[in-house]
């Protein structure tokens, strides 16, 4: 399956009108079902009768906000990852930031540490702080000589993720805190977020994306090898430091206000770089986009299959994207990823 679309800038129209479609879709159903004129004069500020306006603008749309963001964030982390280490099968959580984010989130929620900062608990907080020192930490220990050789940071971030989780683990042994909260937030989960939420994550994203977009030569270049991309006037190791620092800015934002979402990250960029070939210049928007749809289609199964109770979204986007990998592997008529 390697079929490439001749001209992938024609996917961006689309793929932007069927985000808008299926985020309307998404305002409108749940345990209240409202029509989508409804929803529509919600959000062009005509007053609705009901209680519509207030489920559309004060629970679903920043939820939904929060899906679009987070399907962003991952796909452009992962397709950064992807460039990084010139291997299709990289994620964004492979430097420590869901295993540094789950151990931070756990503290939290086993100590009871309770605080509020701006309309947000200290779970999210303690998520993101974890998952940026878990990278920071990986990072160090990966250095020699001013250099970051790229397997070593794969080495040093599988280590870094085993002891994390161990550690988490053990919290989870000795706490007293009920362990189906931490276990829904380790799954990952939409449910209960707020505007406070979106405010918090979204310039982490913006800043993320761009700086990743900016860099996107420079990626297509490291496609060719280190040594390549530094003869053709690349400061190789400035721009591992930068991409490296977007890509875990990114994915540390997703996983503290979502949990642990799995294969966004992975199955997105994977499956856009079939589509459309190996160009981070259109492959970075187009992946964006396409991370954003698959969140938002994942967040309304999450709340609808089992409605009104409500499933973690990671075993979601895991169900949908475990299967969709292996068949992707199937059909690979050669060996090399």
């Amino acid at each position: 399956m390697n079929v490439q679309w001749r001209k992938p800038g024609l996917l961006v129209p689309p793929l932007c009108l069927l985000l808008l479609a299926s985020g309307i879709v998404s305002l409108g159903i749940g345990t209240a079902h409202i029509p989508p004129h409804d929803v529509l004069s919600v959000l062009i500020g005509k007053p609705v009768q009901g209680p519509a306006e207030a489920i559309v603008r004060d629970i679903r749309l920043p939820r939904l906000i929060l899906a679009v963001l987070i399907g962003a964030a991952l796909a452009v982390a992962g397709t950064a990852m992807q460039g990084f280490f010139q291997n299709p099968m990289a994620d964004p959580y492979i430097v420590g930031v869901s295993s540094g984010a789950a151990l931070g989130a756990t503290l939290g929620m086993v100590f009871r540490i309770d605080f509020w900062i701006a309309g947000l608990s200290a779970t999210p907080v303690f998520a993101f702080a974890g998952a940026l020192g878990a990278t920071f930490l990986v990072y160090t220990l990966s250095l020699r000589g001013g250099r970051v050789p790229v397997g070593l940071l794969l080495l040093v971030g599988v280590a870094v993720g085993a002891l994390a989780a161990a550690a988490t683990s053990f919290l989870m042994i000795i706490g007293d805190e009920d362990l189906r909260l931490i276990l829904f937030w380790l799954l990952g989960s939409l449910s209960s977020r707020r505007w406070a939420h979106v405010q918090m994550v979204l310039p982490y994203v913006i800043l993320g994306i761009t700086l990743i977009w900016a860099y996107a030569r420079d990626l297509n270049l490291f496609l060719l090898g280190e040594e390549t991309a530094q003869h053709t006037g690349v400061e190789v190791e400035r721009v591992k430091r930068i991409v490296l620092s977007a890509a875990a800015l990114l994915a540390a934002a997703a996983v503290s206000v979502s949990g642990i979402i799995g294969f966004v990250g992975l199955i997105v960029p994977h499956l856009m770089r079939l589509i459309t070939g190996p160009d981070h210049r259109r492959l970075i928007p187009i992946s964006a986009l396409s991370g954003a749809l698959l969140m938002v289609h994942a967040d309304m199964l999450a709340r609808t299959l089992v409605a009104p109770s409500e499933i973690p979204i990671g075993i979601i986007t895991s169900a949908l994207g475990c299967p969709f990998f292996l068949l992707l592997i199937a059909r690979r008529k050669d060996t090399a990823f």
